[in-house]
């Protein structure tokens, strides 16, 4: 798919900013919404708020979230809101589930909640049909019951999902807090002059082609993505990589800027028609993801397999089997 052109759509509107007065400590986010907005129906920003498009300080928030003094709210008004969530039943590769969170192994091309283009058939549908009692009630707050963090359409690997409000609360906690551990593995174009690497640039809008993320100089959100280099032969190299932030497109957006595009990257990977594999989509898997569970505070970790498009064109590069041999664990990226 061309991605080098420039970019006609109508970028979407800039969200409204407003810091919460101290008459707002205590109240919930749409009570105070509703005073702030008194032209708009509480439903309707209540449902603003289920779709996402409410954050206080950067990040998503229930209907009942209770404000503090200066908190920071940014509101999106888009120009329709979601239909409401209905249930799809989908197979889903289920690593582990108990009653607090289900952590699944996502293929490739499964987009992970509605937006715009991909109203249905997404892993939130899936989520309803394997388990309306908890999925459902928590659809009842949030168009994305459940989800705490999210991978590309086009990247596979290793998600959590929580099924209770506790466990959402948690999650999101330990994502913030960073003691959430990602490890992904990428195959990228060219060769690398030192073993492991640290990549520390900040990451915002494109400022032209605004469906596109970028390394920015000024107005960018900090940024770290660790590498090590697993196996190489000169045109592609196998990377293990960690991220200790979660920006949007992040590896992505890194290792193009050091001129080592993710192979098959359609959005940033420029022409790559010589390259010896075939890579119908961006060959980045999250391999492992370690976390505390939410009730017990435990660390937990789960692995995703291999992908068979991944694993054939491990093949074809003449790399080792990863789950076989030297590659059977991942080793921190230092």
């Amino acid at each position: 798919m061309p991605t080098d052109e420039p970019n006609t759509t109508k970028p979407p509107p800039e969200p409204r900013e407003l810091r919460a007065p101290i008459t707002a400590d205590g109240l919930r986010i749409d009570q105070h919404l509703a005073r702030v907005f008194n032209d708009r129906s509480r439903a309707y920003l209540q449902r603003l708020i289920q779709a996402g498009h409410v954050q206080i300080n950067g990040q998503p928030c229930r209907r009942a979230e209770k404000l503090r003094t200066n908190d920071l709210i940014q509101i999106h008004f888009p120009a329709e809101l979601p239909q409401e969530l209905v249930a799809e039943a989908m197979p889903l590769d289920i690593l582990f589930e108990d009653d607090d969170i289900l952590v699944l192994n996502k293929p490739p091309g499964l987009v992970v909640h509605p937006a715009k283009g991909h109203a249905t058939g997404t892993l939130v549908q899936g989520l309803l049909s394997h388990d309306q009692a908890h999925f459902g009630d928590l659809a009842e707050d949030d168009q994305r019951p459940g989800i705490v963090h999210r991978l590309d359409k086009d990247t596979s690997g290793v998600m959590v999902v929580a099924k209770t409000e506790d466990a959402w609360t948690a999650l999101k906690t330990a994502f913030r807090e960073r003691t959430v551990e990602k490890t992904y593995l990428a195959l990228v174009v060219g060769e690398f002059g030192v073993v492991t690497g640290e990549i520390l640039a900040p990451i915002g809008r494109h400022p032209v082609h605004r469906m596109k993320m970028a390394v920015l100089k000024e107005g960018g959100r900090p940024a770290i993505t660790k590498y090590r280099v697993l196996e190489s032969n000169g045109e592609v190299s196998l990377m293990q990589v960690r991220i200790e932030t979660g920006r949007t497109h992040q590896i992505r957006v890194h290792f193009s800027h050091l001129q080592h595009p993710v192979a098959g990257d359609p959005l940033y990977g420029g022409r790559q028609r010589d390259l010896r594999i075939r890579a119908d989509r961006q060959m980045l898997h999250a391999w492992r993801l370690a976390f505390p569970h939410p009730r017990t505070g435990i660390m937990r970790e789960y692995m995703a397999p291999i992908p068979d498009d991944f694993r054939n064109a491990l093949a074809e590069l003449g790399f080792h089997s990863l789950g076989e041999g030297r590659h059977a664990a991942p080793d921190r990226a230092t």
